[in-house]
């Protein structure tokens, strides 16, 4: 910006008028299936005294490529050019105003599926308006759930100063800061916390991934810093997240402003996404929630996503989520039952895997119950030979008196199970750890165990030492993201592709159909028992023996079983 530019309103009154008629450019946006730029552009039509600054807005539009530039991939350095969509946006924040002067939009909300700029173009406008009314002593702050996440939008406004010749001669960029010495202005992002925010005096605010916030506490205290502004404005951006949180609530409300439902005069709402009832397989359904659909994201790259999520109910929510910008839950089931069938063409072989894998390797996994309820522990034998896929031994035991509780009041059938040999009972009302504990030893003589993952808290960690004591080979095993994301993606793709034979296990095959997952919002995933229909013990201790697995053993890395041709 080599000088700056004003956004105060000029004196002529014929450039105060309100126009009626929708100018060319509203016109061809609308044309082009943005019909949110008519229904903005009818509705500050009828703010009174509201009139639009062509002159303006037409200048920032020609500047804008002068200004800022793409900071990453195969456009990055080069001119930010402005798609129909962003040029219309940025012509009704900057172009609408009021009678005084001031502008008419002081907020934008913007959802929009991933790989479209979002970031990009949200940092861009902060930095505009952060600058564009010369406002002396300006702060502008950006914010998220988390300060890193805050710094993701910061970091981008950073490197397109420092990458544009225009800006880099008006703004210093200091470490976690930016500056205007002739404005005395700062920039700046800020903890995901609301305290210690009130003495702030916010001119601009640039809020990103709106799904995450857990609530609005930091929100309405950085808005309410914003009073003693003549003209602040507030950018917030987003994806749709996961049912239930408070960015849902959020996006209800943006749809009901967007349709007219709730009056927001001063607020501009840009909403990309499918419908629930759009085909998600096509094309038209994943342009409505990526406008910018065959230049970033590309549309073999989008084609490929979907193409790779069907038939997994875990990656087409995601893909619902980040590519058709819809709200989604967990999936209502994670592992399809006829994709687990698949791996066990005999369905009574569960009575002979104790036998059949005798002396044979594998890697083991406990997961202890609370002391009234089932407990598993399962080996989980790799492929030798001609083998393709890789056998499960469950051992589970429930105690006496659940047995019968559950089989009476739940409907559960424990007591069948109990007598068919698929689980053990032990006395009493409460789990016999000396008992499971006395198993483990017993099948470490029988097995070549290579690895035991015990959960390191509860009751794990006790049976843990013990177990290590007497020599075998035990690894503690967290429960949490951290741990169980990897290896819970690595069940996933190994139930989905019938490479698990639990040889029709009853009970295994009642959790296959019990567990659902906890997603993250970094996209990490694992098996969540307060979200799942019914007892999961056996799928844990699964998906921690296969995560010992994919760690590696002689002869028994996961990762070289997943490259096998074998899997095409």
């Amino acid at each position: 910006m080599t000088t700056t530019i004003s956004s105060a309103s000029v004196d002529r009154q014929e450039e105060r008028d309100c126009p009626t008629d929708r100018p060319q450019w509203v016109i061809d946006a609308v044309a082009a299936g943005f019909d949110f730029v008519g229904f903005e552009w009818d509705k500050s039509v009828a703010v009174e005294g509201a009139w639009f600054d062509a002159a303006l807005a037409e200048r920032i539009i020609g500047m804008w490529p002068k200004w800022f530039v793409f900071t990453v991939g195969r456009w990055g350095g080069k001119p930010f050019a402005l798609s129909i969509w962003q040029a219309a946006t940025v012509r009704l924040l900057v172009g609408w105003k009021l009678q005084d002067g001031t502008r008419l939009y002081r907020t934008l909300w913007l959802w929009i599926a991933r790989k479209n700029g979002k970031t990009e173009f949200l940092a861009a406008l902060a930095i505009l308006f952060w600058l564009i009314d010369g406002e002396f002593g300006g702060e502008g702050y950006a914010f998220a759930s988390s300060e890193d996440q805050a710094r993701i939008v910061f970091e981008k406004m950073t490197r397109m100063v420092q990458m544009s010749k225009v800006l880099r001669r008006k703004v210093q960029t200091l470490a976690g800061s930016l500056f205007c010495a002739e404005l005395l202005a700062k920039f700046l992002p800020l903890t995901g916390k609301a305290e210690g925010k009130h003495g702030l005096n916010a001119s601009v605010l640039c809020g990103d991934e709106v799904h995450e916030w857990r609530d609005g506490a930091l929100f309405s205290t950085l808005t309410g810093s914003m009073s003693g502004r003549d003209q602040p404005m507030t950018l917030l951006a987003s994806t749709a997240g996961l049912k239930g949180n408070f960015g849902e609530e959020l996006f209800g409300e943006c749809l009901r402003k967007q349709a007219g439902e709730i009056s927001a005069t001063d607020e501009l709402v840009v909403v990309f996404a499918a419908g629930p009832d759009d085909d998600p397989a096509s094309e038209t359904t994943w342009r409505k929630a990526s406008p910018n659909l065959g230049v970033s994201p590309t549309l073999r790259f989008v084609r490929d996503l979907w193409t790779k999520s069907r038939g997994n109910p875990r990656l087409e929510a995601d893909f619902r989520r980040y590519y058709l910008n819809q709200w989604v839950g967990v999936a209502a089931h994670w592992i399809p039952l006829d994709k687990w069938d698949s791996g066990a063409p005999d369905k009574k072989r569960w009575l002979r895997i104790a036998e059949e894998m005798r002396g044979r390797k594998c890697f083991g996994a406990l997961d202890l119950s609370s002391t009234s309820d089932l407990t598993a522990w399962v080996l989980l034998f790799p492929p030798e030979g001609d083998e393709t896929r890789w056998t499960i031994l469950p051992r589970l035991w429930v105690p006496a008196a659940s047995i019968e509780k559950r089989s009476r009041d739940d409907r559960v059938p424990y007591d069948r199970w109990v007598t068919v040999g698929a689980i053990m009972q032990t006395d009493g009302n409460t789990i016999d750890y000396p008992t499971i504990r006395a198993q483990v030893i017993a099948d470490a003589e029988v097995y070549d165990i290579q690895g035991l993952a015990v959960d390191r808290l509860f009751q794990g960690h006790e049976t843990g030492v013990i177990l290590l004591d007497a020599g075998l080979p035990v690894q503690f095993f967290g429960q949490g993201y951290y741990s169980m994301s990897q290896p819970s993606k690595d069940f996933e793709a190994m139930a989905l592709s019938g490479l698990y034979d639990a040889g029709g296990h009853p009970v295994m095959r009642w959790a296959v159909g019990n567990v659902r997952y906890a997603q993250d919002d970094a996209g990490n995933i694992k098996p969540s028992k307060r979200k799942s229909a019914e007892k999961i013990d056996p799928v844990v201790s699964l998906i921690m023996a296969t995560g010992l697995a994919k760690a590696g053993g002689e002869g028994g890395s996961l990762d070289d079983f997943l490259r096998n041709p074998i899997m095409a």
